[in-house]
């Protein structure tokens, strides 16, 4: 799924002159109160990325965002492509040294700011300037256009707002990564590894390569299986029209492959429920090769959502009174 346009004009329109004024204030105000401290105010960079809920909100994601721009990553446990996108995002937290605050927001334990900010599927992501909320995109999203994305917010909160971000001392991360005991590495740990930074690359063939590597000699191994079903939904999709795709499949709901297309569609956007219905009811009214196909394609979205999910439970039985 393609990130929507993200108009920085309209955090323009919002932020009145009087508002801009007010949040360079407050950056120049922290920034002295840190100097005041003895130094620069550094963090270390696993400090760019924070969780946070209902009650931190005010304190970690309002009040900071008069220093740095927070972006929110609303997610869940359950929801794959929030695994994908996740730590691509936190990556860039990193890598963009401070010009952005990354805040982690578990949808199912923070259902208020859920709502608050109008969230109908997830991943979903926002950001707030000089506590000014605006929305970035939805749904897993390339690389690169999610680096414009964040360039155009980073820039922006600088000219308009004043704010130039958090000083990083990676230093102070190394101090604290010697003194953690290292945790002995795992057989396939290697190739988990490339398979997980194949897929931050958008290399879904070398994904798919790699969990397939490993499934061959552990066909149990439940990051692999979920890897390998998450990275060929991502690969399905990555070029896909979704206006095309949806009309294709309003118009004629007999046709299974335009059916498929949706519910992948469905999935990445966390449309969960529309997914797996749009499939038990493809199963439904077909038969043969047909009902084979959708009935697979449904147990291979069940992989990517985990079994132990109430959602799947529930697609399961309406699938056996489907089928039986």
């Amino acid at each position: 799924m393609q990130p929507r346009n993200m108009s920085m004009s309209g955090v323009v329109d919002l932020a009145a002159v009087k508002a801009a004024g007010e949040a360079k204030a407050k950056a120049e105000q922290a920034r002295a109160e840190a100097a005041r401290h003895g130094g620069a105010g550094a963090v270390p960079p696993s400090a760019l990325v924070i969780d946070v809920d209902e009650a931190g909100f005010e304190r970690e994601v309002i009040e900071r965002s008069a220093e740095v721009p927070v972006v929110l990553d609303f997610w869940a446990e359950w929801c794959q492509p929030c695994k994908q996108l996740g730590p691509l995002l936190e990556r860039l937290a990193v890598e963009y040294n401070g010009r952005f605050l990354l805040a982690k927001i578990d949808v199912d334990a923070n259902q208020l700011l859920m709502q608050q900010f109008g969230i109908q599927g997830i991943p979903a992501v926002f950001a707030v300037v000089a506590g000014q909320a605006l929305p970035l995109f939805q749904g897993a999203a390339p690389e690169a256009q999610i680096r414009q994305t964040l360039d155009q917010l980073v820039q922006v909160a600088e000219q308009r707002f004043g704010l130039t971000g958090l000083t990083v001392d990676p230093g102070a991360e190394g101090a604290a990564a010697a003194a953690a005991p290292a945790r002995p590495a795992g057989p396939y740990d290697a190739l988990l590894e490339a398979a997980a930074q194949a897929l931050d690359a958008n290399d879904f063939g070398g994904a798919i390569q790699a969990y397939k590597n490993v499934l061959v000699d552990d066909p149990a191994n439940p990051e692999a299986k979920l890897g390998l079903a998450q990275a060929e939904l991502l690969g399905r999709v990555r070029d896909m029209d979704p206006q095309a795709v949806r009309k294709a499949a309003a118009d004629d709901p007999t046709d299974v492959q335009a059916q498929l297309a949706a519910a992948d569609l469905d999935l990445v956007g966390g449309h969960v429920e529309d997914a797996f219905g749009r499939l038990v009811e493809t199963v439904r009214r077909t038969a043969g090769e047909d009902r084979d196909t959708a009935r697979l394609r449904l147990l291979e979205l069940f992989e990517v959502i985990g079994s132990d999910d109430p959602r799947v439970t529930a697609a399961r039985q309406a699938l056996a009174r489907v089928l039986f």
